[in-house]
């Protein structure tokens, strides 16, 4: 064989193998970047005076997001000049196509004196026009919820889910960590199988602040059996029917389910509401840690 040929055999070979390498890392490329979409914002509707909900267009009328229940995605933007990434849950679901809808609490500049910049991304979503984009990405989380009471929960990123099954299951939210729990609450309540009880006890500072009141109230209107709902508030005006404080250890034994290996709790809401609030009322009622979760 001459030196000739061996030069060609290996560069063929060398050839072959770059080529799959490329072709490897090319997919792998492309497979990465698949998980990120650009949204298209159509519209947004005022809910309060801080917050509205935004609708994006998905790929076409007939898609829908296909998000596991209990999980959400990622938007991520530039804002001046850093790369912003932030959470958020859509409220509406598979039932509805071609779009996304998402609630959004905006926090401005110069009211809250702990944060004077205010939300980065929340105020760039209200600053976005009719047409503009964002990056998307999903979905994400420990929880998921199959249906019919079981949930696959992780107890971090790299363990396998644990499966955990509620008859009850009480949920308690704290401003804008309602979103999830309507997610969920929405999901068992379409379903005539589902025999799950929900119960959901609501913090927020004021009565206006009360994030997709109308959306809960009209679920507990038509699944009043299925389906409970209180309401506390820091400061409450005259008349004011439900509880006023902080979450404490009566609301939680007077609102949501007794402790029992058929209750599981769910919890979203700002950290110090949790840590200081939420799971010291959980303890003084008996409810165990490993029945409960914090989205």
């Amino acid at each position: 064989m001459s030196m000739q040929v061996k030069k060609e055999g290996v560069s063929f070979i060398f050839n072959l193998i770059s080529g799959s390498f490329q072709f490897v890392f090319d997919f792998i490329r492309r497979l990465f970047h698949s998980a990120n979409l650009i949204l298209i914002s159509i519209s947004f509707q005022i809910i309060s005076h801080d917050t509205r909900k935004f609708r994006f267009a998905l790929k076409s009328p007939d898609h829908v997001l296909g998000l596991p229940i209990g999980q959400h995605i990622y938007l991520s933007a530039r804002i001046d000049g850093n790369l912003v990434v932030r959470p958020y849950t859509p409220v509406s679901s598979d039932d509805d196509k071609g779009f996304v809808d998402l609630v959004v609490k905006i926090y401005y500049k110069n009211v809250h004196p702990k944060f004077p910049e205010g939300g980065k991304m929340s105020q760039y979503l209200e600053s976005l026009r009719i047409g503009d984009t964002i990056d998307f990405r999903g979905p994400s989380g420990l929880l998921v919820y199959k249906g019919k009471g079981s949930f696959a929960i992780r107890p971090d990123k790299k363990s396998n889910p644990v499966i955990k099954t509620a008859k009850h299951l009480g949920m308690i939210a704290g401003g804008t960590g309602i979103t999830p729990m309507l997610q969920i609450i929405q999901a068992i309540m379409k379903d005539p199988k589902d025999e799950t009880m929900c119960y959901l006890l609501f913090a927020n500072q004021t009565e206006k602040d009360i994030l997709l009141r109308p959306e809960l109230e009209e679920i507990m209107a038509n699944h009043p059996t299925r389906f409970k709902l209180w309401f506390t508030v820091d400061r409450a005006p005259d008349g004011w029917e439900y509880s006023q404080g902080f979450i404490n250890e009566d609301m939680v034994k007077n609102h949501l389910p007794p402790p029992a290996d058929d209750t599981l709790i769910l919890m979203c809401g700002p950290p110090p509401m949790i840590q200081f609030a939420c799971n010291p009322s959980l303890d003084k009622v008996g409810h165990s840690n490993d029945r409960r979760f914090t989205f």
